[in-house]
């Protein structure tokens, strides 16, 4: 699969979208608007600013040659043509009240192509227009333009970022050259076979993929394959230090880290998956395209890896080989209490464990309770930041955090127009009661100017109305920049006067799409955070065989979750001086982290579990810790280098989730993972287990070393 996916790696971008349709919220009221719009211009237009700036008030003369624009913007291939008798669709030039601005209304029917048209049209201005002025394409066009820009890294330099990053990590983590290559063709198997899928499911259009989603897809699958294959790696690498051969020990590898990479990649992809409960169409889609990720990212760390270990055998590792240790006795010992009757629980758990991983298992075996207390003391501190979050959602304007002309335009125009012009608010009012309707919107606070659409470029009062199904369209101006709060109060004041003239009446646009989209996104967080910890709990309960635990693991990555969350809020604030967050923010932090927290949990406490079961949960809780720190730690920080390299998108809901993600992972690895975890379990003891019996926990204490050794 990662064969035939390969060459559809490069075709990715031609099925994929970033038109508003694929964001809009699935039922809102703006999302009807829009299909009843379309009924009224027949196609799917897209409006662009076209802006002339100048700083002394423009003459007759220079009028007189901006008009001549007009001719040229409409001759540019995919602006929408006339339909006789009308001799062109632009509006314009319409020149502003203080006479240093002008502007035209191009409408974009090739929506396929909108970059290249606004392009074009930056050309013909830049060729064409008057020498001194400052020339915009802005309005939804521009916007829509600059976005693709700005998405333009995602096929190969974000790739290529996040590969290097991981293969610079793994070098020096493992201190091998061989090892790196292995592991990062793994993550490229993986994603060459999802794309494969995606792609295809794309085409047929069964889900809608965006530069958003496909940039994620990319950090996502790289990440989680190189965390699996780790995990097997270090499985490996411990079992060529007890057999010679390289089979037997890949037979071991696979049976210790079957279980916990196929339950932490079931956690993800279920966890993902939740996401199809979002009435957003963007976070719906999402869900399986991560999914689908996710399950390629597991089965290759679970084919394609074992077979390229077991070829390379140990010089996988070279130049530093991993050799048997025939009079190395520990682990016998380890799983036989040592053999010693008087041997405690520490030095059963550490038997064999020196460095760092001893000295953090020492703290937590002598103060257990004051270790998680100072913890947990800590990360309840730095949860208190998400008061400062603001996460209502940001202005386009404010999104694309690069250069953009179309920003740039949008705040021009703001000067000299009406802050809604291009994009106006879309009213679809019954036919009978237009005149009332119309006067209604006309007497909004606001609202700068309405008119009911004629199909004629411009407002004419001497036209019929279209009519569509015994309704018509009014456009409706705004004073405020169209996606500002204030025009979002002015929707809101609509939908709550209008109907009393009108029932059956829809508000929709530019700001009614961002109203209903901030809206929708703070109700599925809502709705979607309770799924995503009832699914995890259900898997961690079948996986640990407890209650308890689980719920130990769910409540840290919650709290873990919450303190990422208000250090990003006071680092967005106070350090970036981010505007604000997109109103998914909140959500996809807590979708990310909470599954891919729980999957370093899982892994610990699936080793805590083994190690326990063979001596004793104080003992198991010190050499699983020991056992997974190493490679746990290594996972995180290729993670958060990986979800980091989202950073190099100048989006700001790109560079807001690459930090969360980042922070987020190095802080579950760090304190959670590190400190809370093994303490809290350790002063639980066996009752971490319940409803087990603690009978069934330390039995190889007193099995022959014989005895044992088979299971492990």
């Amino acid at each position: 699969m990662a064969g035939l996916g390969g060459p559809t790696f490069g075709k990715i971008s031609d099925v994929s979208s970033n038109d508003q349709a694929s964001f809009l919220p699935a039922n809102a009221e703006s999302t009807v608007a829009r299909d009843w719009q379309l009924r009224f211009v027949d196609s799917n237009v897209i409006p662009a600013v076209v802006l002339l700036t100048s700083d002394e008030p423009l003459t007759a003369a220079q009028l007189g040659e901006i008009a001549t624009l007009a001719d040229k913007l409409g001759a540019v291939a995919g602006v929408q043509k006339p339909t006789p008798p009308a001799t062109s669709t632009i509006a314009g030039p319409i020149p502003s009240a203080d006479k240093l601005a002008v502007e035209f209304l191009v409408p974009i029917s090739d929506t396929g192509e909108i970059k290249t048209v606004v392009d074009e049209l930056r050309d013909v201005l830049a060729s064409s227009a008057p020498a001194g002025m400052s020339v915009y394409v802005t309005g939804p066009a521009g916007l829509t333009a600059d976005l693709v820009n700005a998405f333009g890294g995602i096929d190969g330099v974000l790739l290529l970022v996040a590969l290097l990053a991981v293969f610079v990590i793994l070098l020096v983590v493992y201190r091998s050259v061989v090892l790196p290559i292995l592991v990062l063709f793994t993550s490229v198997v993986a994603l060459c076979a999802s794309i494969l899928v995606i792609y295809y499911m794309a085409s047929w259009d069964w889900i809608k993929l965006s530069g958003q989603s496909q940039g994620i897809l990319s950090i996502l699958v790289i990440g989680a394959a190189t965390d699996y294959s780790l995990l097997l790696v270090a499985r490996f690498r411990e079992a060529l230090h007890q057999v010679d051969s390289k089979w037997a020990a890949m037979g071991r590898a696979l049976r210790g880290a079957w279980e916990p990479i196929v339950a932490s990649g079931s956690t993800v992809i279920l966890a993902m998956l939740c996401l199809l409960f979002s009435e957003l169409n963007s976070n719906r889609s999402l869900g399986p395209i991560a999914a689908i990720g996710i399950l390629f990212s597991l089965l290759a760390a679970l084919t394609c890896l074992p077979a390229l270990l077991v070829t390379f055998g140990r010089g996988s590792f070279w130049p530093f080989k991993p050799k048997v240790e025939h009079d190395h006795k520990h682990g016998a010992m380890a799983s036989s209490g040592m053999g010693e009757a008087t041997a405690t629980d520490v030095e059963r758990g550490l038997a064999g464990i020196g460095g760092l991983w001893r000295r953090i298992g020492l703290l937590i075996a002598r103060k257990p309770r004051m270790t998680w207390v100072a913890t947990l003391v800590l990360l309840l501190a730095a949860s208190t930041g998400v008061l400062q979050l603001q996460a209502n959602g940001v202005s386009q304007t404010e999104i694309i955090l690069g250069q953009s002309n179309a920003v740039d335009g949008q705040r021009a125009l703001a000067e000299h127009f009406d802050g809604g012009s291009g994009s106006p608010v879309v009213i679809i009012a019954d036919q009978g009661s237009k005149d009332q309707v119309l006067a209604a919107v006309e007497g909004q606070q606001g609202i700068a100017e309405a008119s009911v659409f004629t199909g004629n470029g411009r407002p004419d009062p001497a036209a019929q109305p279209v009519v569509k199904e015994g309704r018509v369209l009014i456009n409706a101006t705004l004073k405020d920049q169209a996606d500002s709060e204030a025009a979002e109060q002015v929707v809101v004041e609509l939908r709550e006067q209008l109907p009393s003239v009108d029932a059956s009446v829809l508000v929709g646009g530019v700001s009614a799409i961002a109203l209903d989209t901030n809206v929708t996104a703070q109700n599925d967080l809502f709705k979607i955070v309770p799924l995503v910890l009832i699914v995890i709990f259900i898997v961690l309960i079948f996986l640990l065989r407890s209650i308890v635990a689980p719920l130990l693991l769910i409540g840290t990555v919650v709290l873990s979750y919450m303190a990422t969350m208000g250090v990003s809020a006071l680092v967005f604030n106070h350090v970036f001086g981010f505007p604000g967050a997109d109103a998914t923010v909140p959500l996809f932090g807590f979708v990310f982290l909470v599954a891919l927290g729980v999957d370093y949990n899982i892994f610990l406490m699936t080793r805590v579990r083994e190690e326990s079961l063979l001596m004793g949960t104080h003992a198991g809780v010190l050499r699983g810790l020991g056992k997974t720190g190493g490679v746990i730690t290594s996972a995180g920080v290729v993670l958060a280098a990986t979800f980091a390299a989202l950073g190099i998108i100048p989006l700001l809901f790109l560079a807001q989730l690459a930090f969360i993600v980042a922070f987020g992972v190095l802080l579950d690895t760090v304190i959670v993972r590190t400190l809370l975890v093994p303490a809290l379990s350790y002063d639980l003891g066996d009752r971490v287990w319940w409803p087990a019996k603690r009978s069934k926990f330390g039995q190889a204490a007193i099995a022959p070393a014989e005895g044992t050794g088979g299971k492990r």
